[in-house]
């Protein structure tokens, strides 16, 4: 008999729970394609009406986001006794969406971006997909060793990084 440890379980997760987990946070990454290669950008979203809508400035990722390619904007957490963690994927198309009264009233004065200057642009990804997944915080007594340290010393010295 061998002294194995169990690998934590992961739950795959309903679109509501998605859902409810995408509204309990307020900052994602956003995945786009630019040119030639995929790019990632922070964004501040709120959930608006079966979508995720965020606001930005001119620039590569509002071109990006509304180019022809699909996006994914993906989010993720620990619950509070940090020990379960959740991670959700929405990818879908992005559009522009016309600063509206109503959408003033439902999202964009709740829609505060972290870094200033002009963000008058909303964008709402429509979903064409959405998974989500719950799973296990493990310890890191699990996964860490010191041979992770003497492991990244030597790749620095090779790389011609000093520490």
């Amino acid at each position: 008999m061998t002294n194995q440890r169990s690998l934590p379980s992961v739950e795959v997760l309903e679109p509501k729970t998605c859902w409810e987990l995408l509204r309990s946070a307020s900052v994602g990454r956003l995945a786009v394609w630019v040119g030639d290669h995929p790019d990632i950008f922070p964004v501040n979203y709120k959930v608006d009406h079966g979508s995720v809508v965020f606001r930005t400035g001119e620039g590569t990722k509002l071109r990006a986001a509304l180019g022809k390619t699909p996006v994914a904007l993906e989010t993720d957490g620990v619950l509070a006794d940090a020990t379960i963690a959740w991670s959700v994927v929405v990818k879908g198309n992005a559009a522009p969406v016309e600063p509206t009264p109503d959408l003033l009233d439902s999202v964009g004065l709740l829609l505060f971006p972290w870094q200033a200057g002009q963000k008058d642009h909303f964008v709402r990804v429509a979903p064409t997909s959405m998974t989500g997944r719950l799973f296990s915080v493990v310890s890191p007594l699990m996964w860490w060793s010191p041979l992770s340290d003497d492991l990244r010393a030597q790749l620095e010295e090779l790389n011609g990084e000093s520490p």
